[in-house]
């Protein structure tokens, strides 16, 4: 998969992209990031100014970003612009943007972008939260390293991924390692039975409490089984072992 990300700040990136999964997956080829900077496109190095009807902060100009977008897009690209307004990033849109080929990240900059890009491109408009940052580069990280780790061959073990918290609507159950005891607190015996039905169960059981208890706005959107419904009552009578 191909990756392009339009920032004002390339420099931003150097240290994410060189380290953990994202180098590994680079140096493997399963992903190639480019950086591409809106300022290349100018003569002066210049790509804000005042907007218009006054106000404090400035503007990004369409003209620079309009060219850095042309610049990289190739037919079938998946455009993705972060912005307050877009949809709120999760793992089913972190699903579909893994089946592209290539996807070119808009970093916005200052009070934000010139409403007339809009016209130009058609965006998927993402939003990673309710919450406000400097730029869009904290954010282009995100969906980079949220997409590569479904990419085949990006991680030792592709299990890892299919049962992390979100994958399947529900938080991940506890994790436990090496030494058994610490300070006096022991590792589940059942952990250590090597009785597989059991520990899915458990581990089910788990999971489905403390969605529960932290987000359970994420239960309706689970399909349950039978028995995941006997353990759900399990877990709201109190039987939570």
């Amino acid at each position: 998969m191909k990756f392009d990300i339009i920032s004002l700040f390339p420099e931003f990136f150097q240290s994410p992209l060189s380290c953990g999964v994202l180098r590994i997956a680079q140096e493997k080829g399963i992903i190639k990031i480019n950086i591409t900077n809106p300022r290349d496109f100018t003569d002066d190095r210049i790509v804000d100014d005042y907007q218009y009807g006054g106000g404090p902060g400035m503007v990004m100009k369409p003209e620079p970003l309009i060219k850095a977008i042309r610049h990289v897009e190739k037919k079938k690209a998946c455009i993705v612009k972060l912005t307050p307004k877009g949809k709120r990033l999760n793992q089913n849109i972190i699903k579909n943007l893994a089946g592209k080929k290539h996807i070119i990240i808009i970093c916005g900059r200052y009070k934000g972008i010139d409403e007339r890009v809009n016209r130009f491109f058609k965006f998927q408009e993402i939003s990673i939260g309710d919450y406000v940052l400097s730029g869009g580069e904290i954010g282009a990280l995100v969906v980079v390293e949220s997409i590569t780790r479904l990419l085949p061959g990006a991680l030792g073990n592709s299990d890892s991924a299919d049962s992390d918290s979100f994958q399947k609507y529900l938080l991940e159950s506890p994790l436990y390692t090496r030494p058994h005891v610490y300070q006096k607190h022991r590792v589940p015996k059942i952990l250590r039975s090597g009785n597989h039905r059991l520990i899915a169960r458990w581990r089910r059981k788990k999971s489905l409490a403390k969605t529960l208890k932290h987000r359970p706005d994420l239960l309706p959107l689970e399909t349950f089984s039978k028995s995941d419904l006997e353990i759900l009552l399990e877990v709201i009578d109190g039987k939570d072992s």
